[in-house]
C-alpha cells in the first residue's frame, strides 16, 4: 500500500482587536484553506508579540487599525522578522505602507474567498522558495536564494545589505540590487565578521567599500554607492576598531 502524501501546512496567528473580525477570519481560513493551521488569535499588537514568541508562526494575518499599537507598530517591534505577513484591513489606504513593511499580500474586509485562496498560494510558494544563505566552503562566495533557484555572489561584489521587513536588499557593485527572502541576521551569521559589520539593526556593510566616516551630528559612514549609513552610538567605538583591524589585515 502506498503511503499517503502528508499535506503541507503553514502555521498562523490572527491579530485583530475586534472579536468578530478574529472569529470570522478563523472560520473562513479553516473552511476554505486547509493548508493553514491557525494556532491562536490576539486582540492587540502587544498580545500578538507574545504569541509570536510562543508559537513561532509561519504567517501572521494582521489588522492595521488597533488601539495603542497599530499593525505597523507591531511589525516595527521586530528587529528580525521570521514570519510572513498578510494585512487584513477594511481600509484601502494602507496598501503602500504594507508593501514597504514587506507584507506578502493585502486583503480587504470583508474577505473575498477567492482572494484569500490566492494569498495562501502565494504564501506556500514563498515558504517553499526560502532556503538558507550559505557560504561555499573554502571560497569567498555566498549562495543566495532566488525565485528560480539560487545565485552565487562573491563577497567582494557585495557593497552593503539593508533589512526590508523579512527580506534583505543586497546592494551589489556594478550590478542590479537583489531582494532576498531571508533576514539580515541570516546574512550577518554567514558573512565573515572581519569583512562585514552590522552598523545598525537595518544595515550590514562591507568594510572594503567604505568611502568616508563622520561623527558630526551623529555617526555616519558613506559607502562607494553614495549611500549614507547610520552607525548606532553604542557601536561606533567597535566600528572604528574593526576598520583599523581590517586595514591592517589588507
Amino acid at each position: 500500500m502506498s503511503e499517503q502524501k502528508e499535506e503541507v501546512k503553514l502555521t498562523a496567528i490572527i491579530v485583530d482587536d475586534e472579536l468578530h473580525g478574529r472569529e470570522n477570519l478563523k472560520i473562513i481560513i479553516e473552511t476554505y484553506c486547509p493548508e493553514i493551521e491557525i494556532l491562536d488569535c490576539a486582540d492587540s499588537a502587544v498580545n500578538a508579540k507574545k504569541l509570536v514568541a510562543a508559537h513561532h508562526p509561519d504567517v501572521v494575518f494582521l489588522d492595521i487599525n488597533m488601539p495603542v499599537l497599530d499593525g505597523f507598530d507591531f511589525l516595527e517591534e521586530f528587529d528580525e522578522r521570521n514570519f510572513l505577513v498578510v494585512i487584513v484591513s477594511a481600509h484601502e489606504e494602507f496598501g503602500i505602507n504594507a508593501v514597504k513593511a514587506g507584507a506578502t499580500d493585502y486583503l480587504l474586509k470583508p474577505v473575498n474567498i477567492k482572494e484569500l485562496k490566492q494569498a495562501v498560494k502565494k504564501l506556500l510558494l514563498l515558504k517553499n522558495k526560502i532556503t538558507t544563505v550559505e557560504k561555499i566552503a573554502g571560497q569567498n562566495k555566498l549562495l543566495i536564494p532566488t525565485s528560480h533557484g539560487f545565485e552565487v555572489l562573491e563577497f567582494d561584489q557585495i557593497i552593503r545589505l539593508e533589512a526590508e521587513g523579512s527580506y534583505t536588499k543586497v546592494v551589489i557593485k556594478e550590478a542590479k540590487n537583489k531582494i532576498v527572502s531571508r533576514t539580515l541576521k541570516d546574512f550577518e551569521d554567514t558573512l565573515p565578521k572581519d569583512h562585514f559589520f552590522r552598523t545598525h539593526k537595518s544595515h550590514l556593510i562591507n568594510l572594503k567599500f567604505i568611502k568616508d566616516y563622520s561623527n558630526l551630528s551623529g555617526n555616519f559612514v558613506t559607502m562607494i554607492d553614495g549611500s549614507k549609513i547610520e552607525i548606532s552610538r553604542r557601536k561606533a567605538p567597535e566600528f572604528i576598531n574593526k576598520v583599523k583591524s581590517f586595514l591592517h589585515a589588507v
